[in-house]
């Protein structure tokens, strides 16, 4: 919102507060979830004989979160002074190279599940110094001064008044996904394995979906604050049809490829464990319209400065995957558990959307400005 209005000086004074209050979250978060590695895991009923491999896995990926959170800071100014292709350009190349590394840590290096958790830290290492490089060289407006760090209590009030309620939207989806994790758990490895190879693919659909969500929350911002409303329907109109479209091209390459892409991460005489990705995708592949749509409706939500709804829109994602666990898992077994993602996202669309075209009827439209 500040670089929109033009006003410079307090768009780099809040990002230096950014700054600190990443690095104290990094401190903080860090420390905790390794101290709490192995009672998350045995919370979440991993089996004993996997248990190890995994602990191993996440404390490497909560030894990198500190680069993790670089990447997101910095793709987040990019964006924020308007450039949503660099931050994403950079997030394919870490994904390509995570991929790659995950191979040659595997297969040539024989590091088991330990090699994937380097290769993911390493990816996004490179991705985080590739948006600090390219930001040093584009943009002159960015080089902050010992003058944009002092102490300011009312930014980092600020600043916390958005963030606590996005970092708890988060929170309470992850608690949703741990409660999911827990149920495929109980099915054994078999279909840990292939739900675990279903989440990867995913991630790659929903990356995309990430980044539509981010650009448009700083379109969203950037002409709120200019005061260009008008710019605001435009802009989410159009995201919502990018977000059908990909939706559509994601369903058919699943539909028609979905297995080929499961043997990148399982080996093809699994067969138990490319049918278990294989059934969750069948249930869940239709309803990535609702997933990219709570990326749209959440971010220009936070983007016009409301935080509190799309948290609520995570509290019902929440309470759908508990209540699909809690009545549909036993009688329906592991089906059951994979409704658990339709399920939320179609919940946590309930509260965003309606909110969404409620506030933005009370703005009085402005002509576009060219």
């Amino acid at each position: 919102q500040h670089f929109g209005a033009k006003k410079y000086d307090r768009m780099r004074h809040y990002i230096a507060m950014s700054i600190f209050l990443c690095i104290l979250f990094v401190v903080v978060m860090t420390a905790s979830l390794e101290y709490f590695n192995y009672p998350i895991l045995r919370l979440m009923n991993a089996p004993d004989e996997i248990i190890g491999d995994v602990g191993a896995y996440m404390a490497v990926i909560y030894a990198g979160l500190a680069v993790t959170a670089a990447y997101n800071a910095l793709a987040a100014v990019l964006r924020a002074l308007g450039d949503g292709k660099s931050p994403l350009y950079f997030l394919i190349i870490s994904g390509v190279l995570n991929v790659i590394l995950d191979v040659v840590f595997i297969v040539y290096f024989h590091m088991g599940v330990v090699g994937c958790g380097y290769a993911t830290v390493i990816a996004q290492a490179v991705s985080a110094l590739l948006c600090l490089i390219y930001i040093i060289r584009k943009f002159d407006i960015l080089r902050l001064s010992r003058q944009d760090f002092s102490p300011d209590l009312r930014a980092v009030g600020q600043l916390l008044g958005m963030g606590i309620p996005m970092g708890l939207q988060f929170s309470i989806t992850a608690i949703g996904t741990i409660i999911v994790q827990g149920a495929v758990n109980a099915f054994g490895a078999v279909y840990i394995a292939g739900f675990s190879a279903a989440g990867k693919i995913q991630s790659m659909v929903s990356t995309i979906f990430v980044s539509f969500g981010a650009t448009i929350a700083t379109y969203v911002g950037q002409n709120r604050g200019a005061g260009n409303i008008e710019r605001v329907h435009q802009g989410v109109k159009v995201t919502q049809i990018l977000v059908f479209v990909w939706s559509a091209v994601m369903i058919a390459v699943i539909h028609f490829a979905g297995q080929y892409l499961v043997r990148i991460f399982v080996d093809g005489s699994q067969t138990d464990v490319l049918n278990a990705s294989m059934v969750y995708f069948k249930t869940v592949a239709w309803c990535y319209p609702f997933l990219g749509s709570i990326f749209l409706y959440r971010n220009a939500l936070q983007g016009l400065g409301y935080g509190l709804v799309p948290m609520l829109g995570g509290v019902f994602e929440l309470a759908a995957r508990f209540a699909v666990v809690a009545a549909v898992v036993r009688p329906f077994g592991y089906v059951g558990v994979c409704f658990a993602d339709p399920a939320a996202w179609l919940a946590a669309l309930v509260p965003i959307v309606p909110y969404y075209f409620y506030r933005m009827r009370k703005y009085r439209p402005r002509p576009v400005q060219r």
